[in-house]
């Protein structure tokens, strides 16, 4: 006969066994990071070892890519669990708010205790995203960026100024170094004593452009200073976007000499967030949480650095459009490298599994805890339809294909196995697989209709502003 005590343990295990386990999440989001530019990706020089102690520790995601190459769309899909076209934050303009849930509210509600510190630049304001602590907000000043127009195109007009963006300056990152420090401190005293499972967002703002650094960082890369691999007569960049966005930057007057000293200002600036990184894995080893927290560095999108004479974002090329991904803790194995395409939606759907915490069934996103190796069906989506281009475009990612769906200009198919340069456009010679990833962009939107929805609501804005398309 079975005793009461055993009867009741037996009772105990199971409900132990059927409650799923807690895990507490750090996301380290870096802004503009371009993941070639790291070690775990296979740059020869610039020197990322925390990213490899990292890398170490989990799971390198080797495809993975933004919601939208630029600051306030991206980071507003992380947070919203939403596509950019769903949300209409196009671009950087802040004129019309939206009004939507954050990940911190909704994982909030179910007995997490949310943390986000550093920039926000979202969808809305940093008081109304709903975390249990916000700490630094960084929010963008209202209206944000106006040069929204796309026919005719907006043209920025600091393209001078921004030419001499680089180089060791007095107590150079001093205040970028705050965000983590908070955070440290954060961790110190209010991890310990929570009675609940955390989440911890860090923003911090390097290696975004300007590439002022201090004197040893700028002096890490003396005979480092070089030129991408391909210019501006290079094919793809003489595309039609391409050349939109080389006209709306005013980057064709870079010279050598800036490009070589912008690109030797920006590994100083990777190899700083190396060392924001490393502080973080230090802490988090003195505090003995590694073992149930599951920790991730990623950026918000990447860099061109030059390459097709194009620079900082808005491009669906890769080197803007892809970031780093690099996830360890429980559910993660040590080691491992993730071919499969994957997005920050799936790292948001993550920060969910680990905390065992129910997910919106509507927000996109898989967790990367459940990611196959390597699965060459899954297609993975990108946008870009703000300010910069003359009209939108779409991206799908499936295998090792990648097509580019421009609706004002021809499309573009990259076979990224072949051809990781982004070279030579095959959509002329292999129509069929333009149809296929066709196909599967028309599953997640219409191009047409999102191309109009953009185009009026880009209208709205310019009224709102009390701007003249182009002026």
């Amino acid at each position: 006969m079975i005793s009461r005590r055993e009867l009741l343990g037996g009772v105990a295990s199971l409900t132990a066994a059927a409650t799923p386990a807690r895990y507490n999440v750090v996301v380290l989001m870096s802004d503009e990071h371009n993941p070639f530019f790291s070690e775990p990706y296979g740059h020869p020089f610039v020197s990322t070892p925390n990213m490899t102690r990292l890398a170490r520790r989990g799971t390198v995601f080797t495809n993975a890519y933004c919601p939208s190459p630029l600051c306030m769309p991206s980071r507003s899909a992380f947070l919203s669990g939403r596509r950019v076209f769903d949300l209409q934050t196009y671009g950087n303009c802040n004129v019309f708010p939206v009004e939507t849930p954050s990940y911190g509210k909704v994982v909030a509600d179910q007995g997490v205790h949310t943390v986000h510190i550093g920039k926000t630049d979202v969808y809305n304001r940093a008081a109304t995203l709903g975390f249990s602590e916000m700490i630094l907000p960084g929010d963008r000043a209202r209206p944000g960026d106006v040069y929204v127009s796309r026919a005719p195109l907006d043209v920025q007009k600091d393209a001078e100024g921004r030419s001499g963006g680089y180089g060791p300056t007095p107590n150079a990152l001093v205040n970028e170094g705050t965000p983590m420090n908070r955070a440290l401190e954060w961790l110190e005293t209010s991890a310990p004593a929570s009675k609940q499972p955390w989440t911890l967002a860090i923003n911090i703002v390097k290696p975004h452009f300007p590439h002022n650094v201090t004197r040893d960082l700028w002096e890490m890369y003396a005979d480092h200073a070089d030129l991408p691999r391909y210019g501006g007569d290079a094919q793809s960049g003489q595309h039609p976007y391409a050349l939109d966005l080389r006209r709306f930057f005013g980057t064709d007057i870079f010279g050598g000499e800036q490009t070589r000293n912008l690109r030797r200002g920006y590994y100083g600036c990777v190899t700083w967030v190396d060392r924001q990184l490393g502080r973080l894995l230090d802490a988090l080893e003195k505090t003995g949480r590694l073992s149930d927290t599951v920790v991730a560095y990623t950026s918000d999108h990447g860099e061109m650095l030059g390459k097709f004479g194009m620079w900082w974002k808005r491009s669906l090329y890769e080197d803007s459009v892809r970031i780093p991904m690099i996830v360890a803790g429980p559910g993660f194995k040590p080691g491992r490298r993730v071919e499969t395409p994957v997005d920050l939606h799936d790292l948001q759907a993550s920060l969910f599994h680990a905390t065992a915490a129910k997910r919106p069934p509507h927000w996109v996103g898989r967790p990367l805890q459940t990611m196959p190796r390597n699965d060459p069906s899954r297609a993975v989506f990108a946008e870009f339809q703000g300010g910069g281009t003359r009209a939108s475009a779409f991206l799908i990612r499936q295998g090792r294909w990648k097509l580019l769906y421009n609706c004002a200009a021809p499309h573009q198919l990259f076979d990224l196995q072949a051809d990781p340069g982004e070279v030579t456009n095959l959509s002329t010679r292999h129509p069929d697989v333009v149809r296929k990833l066709e196909g599967e962009l028309r599953k997640i939107c219409s191009p047409e209709r999102e191309n109009a929805r953009a185009e009026d609501y880009i209208a709205r804005q310019l009224k709102a502003l009390n701007r003249t398309p182009g002026a």
